[in-house]
């Protein structure tokens, strides 16, 4: 049986770039929003987002100290806190970038705005919670299925609507656009933790995956659902489905510790097989992007440096680009 090599070899780099970085560089992050990049650092955060005139704005603001202090540097907590700040920055800059990107015919703000994202929110854990607890507790009543597999058919459930759900919204247009920018925050990531220049001729060559992407704790906190859930034994409908609700943070936590625990040790050959399906899923959530995204994330990302220094910028210095 032929094994693809290339494949093998490119994500190998990626993880060694990774570990570089990781031993002489920061830790930066960050999110696609519509038509922008969100970087996030550990004072700062910036969002950056081309208006329907062509030119980027940009909004940095301070990160709370919370971020910085004791419980952040909890085993296990710290995750929940990854969580609690990804909602709450994500949600911020994404409705930043919808109201930037929508011009002045449609804003979202007040309750309007934060009732659509709890929506939102609520409408993400029923299907990738509890429909998978619901799916698979009838299916093992109606199988008589023991417990062991019918937690596993729970956890394969919750994976192929993950998947599913991605892959069918990825063929929307505007979707695409965003995927688009999640490549070009990644492929600028990347190129900073090479020591290359931040130009976007130059950051396009750089890989469309990261080792500290979002996609990989989704997929971490879906795998590790199954072995937790195991654990519970044999319970009723309702008790399966507040037992799946509760435990979400627990999971957070757990997730967390272990991707920072195969970013340490990325040089271990069991390690490199342990990440590549996380980097393999990653191509389901980003896009290739043009180069008018990744001079956003660029923009994005030294608004944010500057603010790690003390130098907050307000307005990107950029023309529209030709169109």
């Amino acid at each position: 049986m032929h094994f693809p090599l290339n494949p093998l070899k490119h994500w190998v780099n990626l993880l060694a770039m990774a570990e570089n970085a990781a031993q002489s560089l920061p830790a930066y992050g960050g999110q696609a929003v519509m038509e922008g990049v969100m970087m996030r650092g550990s004072k700062a955060v910036a969002v950056a987002v081309r208006d329907p005139h062509g030119k980027i704005q940009l909004d940095v603001q301070p990160l709370s100290p919370i971020y910085r202090g004791t419980i952040a540097k909890l085993p296990f907590v710290r995750g929940v806190l990854g969580i609690w700040d990804a909602l709450g920055l994500g949600t911020r800059a994404l409705l930043y970038s919808a109201n930037i990107a929508a011009g002045e015919e449609a804003k979202l703000e007040g309750p309007v705005a934060y009732g659509t994202m709890a929506i939102s929110l609520s409408f993400g854990i029923a299907l990738f919670f509890l429909a998978p607890a619901g799916i698979a507790h009838w299916l093992g009543s109606l199988l008589s299925m023991p417990h062991w597999a019918n937690n596993l058919l729970e956890g394969l459930v919750r994976l192929g609507l993950v998947i599913g759900y991605i892959a069918l919204i990825r063929q929307m247009k505007d979707v695409k656009r965003l995927f688009g920018y999640h490549g070009a925050e990644h492929k600028t990531i990347n190129a900073f933790e090479a020591g290359a220049s931040l130009k976007p001729e130059i950051v396009q060559n750089y890989p469309i995956e990261h080792p500290r992407c979002g996609t990989a704790f989704l997929l971490m906190l879906v795998i590790f659902s199954v072995i937790l859930f195991s654990f519970l034994g044999d319970l009723n409908v309702w008790q399966r489905l507040l037992s799946r609700l509760l435990l979400v943070p627990v999971l957070a936590g757990i997730a967390y510790e272990y991707l920072r625990i195969t970013a340490i040790y990325f040089n271990n050959p069991l390690v490199k097989l342990l990440v590549m399906p996380n980097l393999a899923l990653q191509h389901l959530t980003t896009c290739q992007p043009d180069l008018g995204m990744i001079e956003v994330a660029i923009h994005s990302f030294n608004a944010m440096r500057a603010a790690e220094e003390g130098k907050i910028q307000r307005e990107a210095d950029t023309e529209p680009l030709a169109t």
